[in-house]
């Protein structure tokens, strides 16, 4: 029998590290769309995008941009190829977090 508080935590660090390589990406997109296309780079706050000053309405266009599959009419394979990788990867985070939520639950309510 396997232990739901080590699924849990197993689950929890699973979560993480993909967040990790999620921001990662995140980050190696925004680098190529400033040498690549700097207009759209501009308009999703790109410059400050991780920073604590960034705009949250430019940081949600790029959410929505990704979201909505606008990047498959991108004249640079490389800037698809990164943008379904990041979409990719938030549906990962999702479900993981969901994941999460119910072993969580679980725990509070039936392990005790």
């Amino acid at each position: 029998m396997f232990s739901m508080v080590a699924l849990f935590w197993a689950l929890c660090i699973l979560c993480i590290i993909n967040m990790i390589r999620y921001f990662s990406s995140i980050r190696v997109l925004l680098y190529i769309l400033r040498d690549t296309d700097p207009l759209l780079y501009q308009s999703v706050d790109g410059n400050g995008f991780f920073t604590t000053h960034g705009q949250l309405n430019k940081q949600l266009k790029l959410v929505r941009y990704i979201n909505n599959k606008h990047y498959l009419d991108h004249f640079d394979p490389e800037v698809i190829l990164r943008c379904d990788r990041i979409r990719k990867q938030f549906l990962q985070i999702s479900q993981l977090s969901i994941l999460v939520a119910v072993s969580l639950i679980y725990l509070l309510f039936f392990a005790a």
